[in-house]
Order: structure tokens, then C-alpha cells, then sequence
């Protein structure tokens, strides 16, 4: 049977879900370790995450957390920072410290060949670092220059004052980093928080092909590490937004938009409806807000909506660089085109392309078991587990531009947005 590729090959939806749910060990340190096997696959990651207590700290010394992770390559008392690149680099392995808001930690990259070679050099990051002094210098210079660079750009700033403008200028969230919160800090502020503060209530996300022995072998590496009980930060500061803020700037050759507003958490029974509109007006390339201002008006290169997370609050944020001439234009349709999905239905092709393009990338999501894991991570740390995407796959298999209307009403309609342009 000759094959006519004149035709694209039918998308067909399934019928149900179905996940392999990671194993679920706890060790004796109290930590929680989560495995997903990927049969045949010789690649290994080891990711160790924690709350973080950026809020428990001063805002001054809001950098402390990032600066104490990105330290901890640099040296322990077995091995310098040149040794410890240099025998991660021959064992084709690779250390990544991430910091957020609300958590905090540190991935092991490796193979199969190398992990158990690896392990006790990767563990030492935990309780040997050493935190050279010249070596924190060389970092915070990075830092500066990485934030002038950043105030310098009208996207970072913009993203900066939406922030600012929801949380308020004295919350964790919304303070600003400057050069003299840089210039503050100090080894003893790093050593300080290393033993007090870092890997308090650790998980702990191993993805590799591990047989039941070699997982053993593997867990009795990490039950050693510091586990500590988190303290809930009980005096964080009230939130105090505001409706946006204006900053010209004359040089500019565009300007940065930002415009968002409060949400809901994936908790919530609409926010997979939620995210669905989201999508329709700016999630994919196809949406309202692209078709308008980017191939109808040709004001933006690129434009979008999107849900966003920042620990225990929500909010959504359209984001657009436009030239400075057309702002207000460009600010006008976006509100004409928010409007139009509230009080007009979603014609049915549309809602045809939306629905397989959604269903198709969240199947596309759990192309591995290394997606697996990223997958159950992003409900998992909502307080949520794999049945999330069950009950998505269903929704998206039903809805209606009916659906999609009421959440334009309960969510978008009269509402004071903040407002935010830089440029």
C-alpha cells in the first residue's frame, strides 16, 4: 500500500491516561525519593530539592540562597573548585544548582558507568563546602555586571516591575536586588545559612535505568545527607499592589509590556479551564493575541499569555516588545481581544485546534520518563499527583466555547489589571 503524502497522517485522541507513577521510597534521613525507571537508557539524574527559606531572611540579603548554591562547586575540604569541575568533567557528569522563591537544590547528571564513582564527591557538596573567599568575589562581579545587563533590558525590567507592582516593593517577591545587596554579601553569611538554613524538607527525584540493588546502593549514598524540618515563614510581609507603573525611557528603541492580574493554583477546579483560555488568547502560536498584533499588525515579533507560579501565590502575565509607537495600540487589543473571547463564543474550528494541540503537547510531555518525572514534579509541588493530567485529557476532550466563556466572565471581566511598560 503506497503511502499518499499529500495527507497529514490522522490525529487520533485516546481513549484514557495512563502514567507510571514513580516509586516512592522514604529514607531514614525522612527525605521522600521518587524513581522512574527509563529501561535501556544509560543516562542518570539525581535531583535533591528543598524548601527554601529566601523569605526568612532579611530582604537585604535576598541573595544569600543563590549565592550559597552556586558556591558549592567551588571547593570542600577534599577537594579545590578546579579539582571537583575537573573530576565531574572526567566522569561525563554534570552538578546544576537551581534557587527560586520557594525552593531550592542541586541535580547530578551522570551515566550509568560513573554514578556510584561520582556519588561521594556529589555528596560532599552537602556537608564539606568550603566557601573560598576570592572565589566569592569573582562571583558577585558576575553578578553585578549580570544585573546591569539586566536592568539594561526593557523585558527583564518590565517582568521586574509587574512583580514589584502585584507584591509591593517590601515583599520577598516583589524586592528588587540591587548592586549594594550584592556588595553585602559575605562567607559568613553563606556558611550561616549552609548550616542552618539549606535542604530543609528534601526530595528527592532520581530518573535512571536501576535495578531494586543498585537503587539501594544508591539510596545508602544519600541517607546521610542533612534532611532539617522547615520553619513556615509566620511574619512575611502583607502584600501591597498597585495598579502598574510607566518608566520612559528616551534611549529605547521598543517597549517592554507587561499587563497581569491575581489567578488561581492548580488546585483550583477551573484552572485547567483557565488554562485553556489562556491559550486561546496567548498560550501557542496560533492564539488571538499573535494572529492580532503579531501577523495582522505586525507590532511584535512574539506575544504571550501565560499562568505563572511564584511559591504559595498566582497570577497570569501578557508579556509583548513592541515598537514604542504602537503601545497604546497594542495595550488596546489586547483588552479588545480579552474582551471578544467574554462575550463571544469560540467558533468550532477554532476550539478543534486548540483541543488537539493541547492534548497533543501534553502527550508530547510524557515522551520519556525523564518527562515522566518533570511532569509529576510540576503537580506534585502543587500538592497534587499524575490523576491531574487524567482529569485535564478529559476536559480537554469535552469542552465547549461555552466553558471557555464562563471563565472570561468569572475571571477577566471587569478587572482592574495592572499595567506595566518600560521603554
Amino acid at each position: 500500500m503506497l503511502l499518499d503524502r499529500s495527507k497529514a497522517p490522522e490525529f487520533k485522541i485516546p481513549d484514557d491516561f495512563e502514567t507510571s507513577i514513580p516509586l516512592k521510597k522514604k529514607l531514614k534521613n525522612g527525605a521522600f525519593l521518587y524513581h522512574a525507571e527509563t529501561p535501556g537508557i544509560n543516562a542518570i539524574k539525581v535531583e535533591l530539592v528543598s524548601k527554601s527559606n529566601r523569605c526568612a531572611l532579611p530582604l537585604n540579603h535576598c541573595l544569600v540562597p543563590s549565592f550559597t548554591l552556586q558556591l558549592l562547586q567551588e571547593g570542600t575540604s577534599e577537594k579545590s573548585g578546579e579539582e571537583i569541575a575537573d573530576f565531574f568533567d572526567f566522569h561525563a557528569s554534570e552538578i546544576n544548582p537551581f534557587s527560586t522563591y520557594s525552593r531550592e537544590g542541586l541535580s547530578l547528571f551522570s551515566t550509568k558507568k560513573h554514578i556510584f564513582q561520582v556519588m561521594p564527591t556529589f555528596c560532599s557538596l552537602f556537608t564539606k563546602a568550603t566557601f573560598p573567599e576570592q572565589l566569592l568575589e569573582k562571583r558577585k562581579s558576575q553578578r553585578k555586571l549580570s544585573i546591569k545587563l539586566s536592568n539594561e533590558k526593557t523585558a527583564s525590567r518590565a517582568s521586574q516591575l509587574l512583580r514589584r507592582s502585584l507584591f509591593g516593593a517590601v515583599h520577598p517577591f516583589g524586592f528588587e536586588a540591587t548592586l549594594e545587596e550584592v556588595s553585602l554579601i559575605t562567607v559568613a553569611m553563606l556558611r550561616s545559612y549552609y548550616d542552618k538554613h539549606l535542604w530543609e524538607d528534601v526530595e528527592i527525584f532520581v530518573t535512571g535505568d536501576l535495578n531494586s540493588s543498585e537503587l539501594d546502593d544508591l539510596i545508602a549514598s544519600l541517607e546521610s545527607l542533612p534532611n532539617r524540618v522547615h520553619q513556615p515563614t509566620t511574619d512575611l510581609q502583607e502584600i501591597s499592589s498597585s495598579p502598574g507603573d510607566h518608566e520612559i525611557r528616551a534611549s529605547a528603541i521598543q517597549s517592554s509590556i507587561r499587563i497581569g492580574h491575581w489567578s488561581i493554583p492548580k488546585t483550583h477546579p477551573d484552572y485547567i479551564p483557565l488554562s485553556v483560555f489562556n491559550t486561546i488568547l496567548g498560550g501557542y502560536f496560533g492564539s488571538r493575541l499573535i494572529k492580532n498584533i503579531r501577523e495582522d499588525k505586525g507590532h511584535t515579533y512574539g506575544i504571550s499569555s501565560s499562568l505563572a507560579e511564584i511559591g504559595e501565590f498566582n497570577y497570569w502575565v501578557i508579556s509583548a516588545d513592541v515598537k514604542k509607537s504602537h503601545v497604546n495600540e497594542c495595550i488596546s487589543e489586547i483588552y479588545k481581544e480579552i474582551t471578544e473571547l467574554i462575550e463571544n463564543p469560540v467558533p468550532a474550528d477554532e476550539i478543534e485546534v486548540v483541543r488537539n494541540y493541547l492534548i497533543g503537547t501534553m502527550l508530547a510531555g510524557f515522551s520519556s520518563s525523564f518527562d515522566l518525572l518533570d511532569q509529576f514534579k510540576a503537580v506534585h509541588f502543587s500538592g497534587l499527583d499524575l490523576d491531574f493530567f487524567d482529569r485535564k485529557l478529559k476536559f480537554l476532550k469535552r469542552f465547549t466555547a461555552a466553558d471557555i466563556q464562563r471563565i472570561g466572565e468569572t475571571y477577566y471581566a471587569d478587572l482592574a489589571f495592572t499595567e506595566i511598560v518600560v521603554g
